[in-house]
């Protein structure tokens, strides 16, 4: 069983660089950044943990920029957002950073997508809510053909791309890995099937009773369920919980550390891997 390790990067938290560097030294395989551009004050939209909004959601730093600055530090371990708010990104410049950061990092992006949840920070970027997952849907279908084609175009009712060239081109073919984050429904599951390599259960809740409609799903769309990776974020892991994974055809899981300095952070790494394996 592999397991990677996420964490919210701050201004105040172990610097990304050496967060991948002691993750690639354990053994970890992967590390993933959250991303907010940024919390409007009004907070309107209540926070889906419950309670009082965590300070790290205020100070995330880019994670595009901060796993670039991980990748130069590191070999092996798989770097990935988890997860971009494609929403509330211009697809073209988002397309080019992805692709650039793949060839930094030598083909060892994974790109973890969401639809998000904080309807302020949506709308100050001029998305509206209710139309998210269309937004999210059409921006990643136009950054694949970026990614795919020599001359790349796409016209759909978000995104207008004429006939372009974008280089580079990313390492992996046709295209970094994309994963949707989310709960499981029948919208999330067809953008999957449509358009993802994989599906990401925040917390690991209700994975096995979900499978037969992501299957379904992905069969309905002419793909074979096999090719399609789930990858629990934020679970909390115990050998157990491990073997539950295995025996349901899951092969990696993601456990949060805590944001925080590196006194904080490396022994909570420490606690974890000796799960390794």
């Amino acid at each position: 069983m592999q397991i990677g390790i996420t964490m919210f990067a701050t201004d105040r938290s172990i610097g990304a660089p050496e967060l991948a560097r002691a993750a690639e030294e354990r053994g970890f395989s992967s590390l993933f950044l959250p991303e907010h551009t940024h919390i409007p004050t009004s907070r309107g939209t209540p926070w889906p943990g419950g309670g009082e909004l965590p300070d790290e959601y205020r100070r995330s730093v880019d994670p595009l920029v901060a796993l670039a600055a991980a990748a130069t530090v590191t070999t092996r371990i798989r770097l990935g957002t988890g997860i971009c708010l494609v929403a509330q990104r211009e697809p073209i410049v988002t397309a080019k950073a992805v692709a650039t950061l793949d060839v930094v990092s030598g083909g060892r992006f994974t790109f973890g997508i969401g639809y998000g949840w904080n309807r302020e920070e949506m709308e100050d970027h001029g998305v509206d809510p209710r139309r998210r997952r269309d937004v999210v849907r059409e921006k990643v279908l136009a950054m694949e053909a970026l990614w795919r084609d020599e001359a790349a175009s796409f016209h759909g009712d978000h995104v207008s791309l004429d006939e372009s060239w974008s280089w580079p081109k990313p390492v992996q073919a046709p295209r970094p890995p994309v994963m949707i984050g989310g709960a499981a429904g029948p919208t999330l599951f067809a953008h999957v099937a449509e358009y993802a390599d994989g599906w990401i259960p925040i917390g690991g809740a209700g994975v096995r009773e979900a499978l037969p409609r992501l299957h379904r799903a992905v069969e309905e769309a002419g793909r074979d369920p096999a090719e399609v990776r789930i990858v629990p974020f934020g679970t909390v892991p115990d050998r157990g919980k491990l073997d539950y994974y295995e025996e349901i055809g899951i092969t990696e899981v993601v456990a949060n550390v805590p944001s925080g300095p590196a006194a904080d952070v490396l022994p909570a790494l420490d606690a974890i891997a000796p799960l390794i394996g």
